[in-house]
């Protein structure tokens, strides 16, 4: 048991240093002209918890893991500049040179820094070729260098000759890159932790809100009010889903990461259609399983909390809607994988205008060449295939493709802007996410009609589908279970969930011609143009 006195003395010590900290931030912001001993943001971590953490959750967060493009050097001739986190002069340039005597020799990128805001500071970087992935640290003020003996092949030469080393800065430094690793690691994990973290990571990044709504949290619902093209919307908020659909909401700007399709067979028993159901080997696939099933693993098996929203489709367009097609279509891709393929693509429409920053096309690349090195049958599975369907090649490696694209005098970022085709066939056959599987479904069903051929409904995020003007719009036709216990009437009916869901741009939008191909959606407004 701590006594008084000693509680008393670390009060003390705590305030003593919390004013310490923002006495220095005070003095830092009127001198300009030399560095100091140390930076308040350096000794942050000496600090005891209780000081230090919110200090540090306030600076820093997930985002700061993410590195910025600083620039790429190719020759001596080709020099950098720019504002490090801790040095503010840097400059970099590139010497070829053939010190072992290899056919293509290697190179010394040399990077010189100097003027650190403090003693204590230090700037974290991350190299990368289309071949190779490095990181180095400096908190001297000198000239530092970034040996390659050798380049791989002549292909790596060539490209580097032409293209450069691509250098990005961890630019939250040190201190704050161990932050942002602390933030992020939560939004994977099973816990109430990592359930508050990727609410926490919603708000901050996409202003989204997260309502608390009355008990009871789970609808009693009434399968008979449920229709075949009924859409149903999923958000998932822990554990390993829950972290990969908040970082895909804020990409894309979806309130929801996961979607689903109702469907009712010639006896009236429903089923729910789903592209990414884990089957007993542990394979995401498509599977057209029974309602009563479905809804049971949801209610009592799934640990990633999922709000559930089901949006019905208009009478109009259910009218429309060709039952026997869609089913036809449902049964075709049941048992197929889930479409990892063309599941980035979705999202990036623009050259620059779908990367958060710090994330763009110089990013990408980069980490693809990180996945592709260490896991090459996945890379080959996320990307290169697409990649290749994109290029009019065949069997090109990701290093291929960025050397190709420096031949063809174009850029990965054009490389990745260019649409989806719905009738690319891939090595495991037609790929489909879980929003591609319900609007290709939709498609198939004449929904689309008359403009089906020039929709790519793989060009659509799952905020672009619960936008189309295909649901709902007179509340008096909801089923009467339909949010009956909410204080809240949505215009759609959340059967799951603690929290309230939204979802912005709901019901809005016709389908027109190559609808979804050339769409920004930078946070938090997410704003796009008409047509695009």
């Amino acid at each position: 048991m701590v006594s008084s006195s000693s509680s008393s003395f670390r009060c003390f010590l705590q305030l003593f240093f919390f004013f310490f900290f923002f006495f220095f931030s005070f003095v830092i912001s009127h001198v300009q002209a030399s560095s100091l001993p140390f930076h308040p943001r350096d000794v942050l971590p000496l600090l005891p918890r209780q000081v230090s953490w919110p200090i540090l959750n306030s600076l820093h967060g997930a985002v700061d893991l993410l590195p910025s493009f600083v620039g790429s050097v190719s020759s001596p001739n080709s020099i950098v500049n720019w504002k490090g986190a801790c040095f503010y002069e840097n400059t970099a340039w590139m010497e070829f040179h053939n010190k072992t005597g290899s056919e293509f020799g290697g190179g010394t990128l040399h990077i010189r820094v100097s003027y650190p805001h403090s003693w204590t500071c230090m700037d974290l970087y991350v190299f990368a070729t289309p071949y190779r992935v490095t990181w180095d640290y400096y908190y001297l003020s000198r000239e530092h260098t970034l040996e390659i003996s050798e380049w791989e092949d002549k292909a790596e030469y060539e490209y580097v000759k032409n293209k450069g080393i691509s250098i990005f800065l961890m630019q939250a430094g040190m201190i704050g890159t161990f932050q942002a690793l602390w933030d992020v690691f939560p939004l994977f994990t099973n816990t109430g932790w990592g359930e508050n973290s990727n609410i926490g990571f919603l708000e901050k990044h996409m202003g989204a809100s997260f309502e608390e709504r009355p008990q009871p949290w789970v609808t009693n619902i009434s399968v008979d009010d449920v229709h075949s093209g009924d859409f149903l919307a999923i958000s998932k908020i822990r554990g390993r889903w829950g972290g990969f659909e908040t970082l895909e909401k804020w990409v894309s700007g979806a309130y929801a990461g996961h979607t689903a399709v109702c469907l009712k067979d010639s006896e009236g028993k429903l089923w729910v259609g789903e592209s990414g159901h884990e089957n007993e080997k542990g394979e995401d696939i498509i599977a057209i399983i029974p309602w009563d099933e479905w809804w049971d693993f949801e209610l009592n098996k799934d640990e990633s909390n999922p709000h559930i929203s089901l949006l019905p489709l208009h009478p109009d367009v259910r009218a429309k809607f060709n039952e026997t097609a869609a089913w036809e279509y449902a049964l075709s891709m049941a048992g197929k994988p889930y479409g990892y393929h063309n599941m980035i693509f979705s999202w990036i429409d623009t050259i620059d205008g779908n990367y958060p920053p710090p994330l763009d096309g110089h990013l990408v690349a980069s980490v693809m060449t990180v996945w592709s090195k260490m896991q090459p049958e996945y890379a080959a599975n996320m990307w290169n295939e697409a990649l290749n369907k994109r290029f009019g090649t065949q069997g090109l490696n990701l290093s291929d493709i960025l050397v190709e694209i420096e031949k063809r005098g174009s850029s990965f970022d054009e490389l990745l802007s260019i649409p989806e085709q719905d009738n690319w066939t891939y090595s495991d056959g037609k790929s489909t996410s879980c929003i591609a599987f319900v609007l290709e479904l939709y498609k198939e069903a004449g929904l689309f009609d008359p403009i089906a051929d020039s929709i790519q409904v793989t060009e659509f995020t799952i905020k672009d589908a619960y936008s189309l003007r295909f649901f709902e719009n007179n509340s008096s036709r909801l089923p009467k279970w339909c949010n009956d216990a909410d204080n809240v009437k949505l215009p759609y009916c959340q059967i799951k969930g603690k929290y309230r869901m939204e979802l912005p741009g709901y019901n809005s939008m016709d389908p027109y011609a190559h609808m979804n191909e050339r769409c920004p959606s930078m946070p938090p407004k997410y704003f796009r143009p008409q047509n695009c």
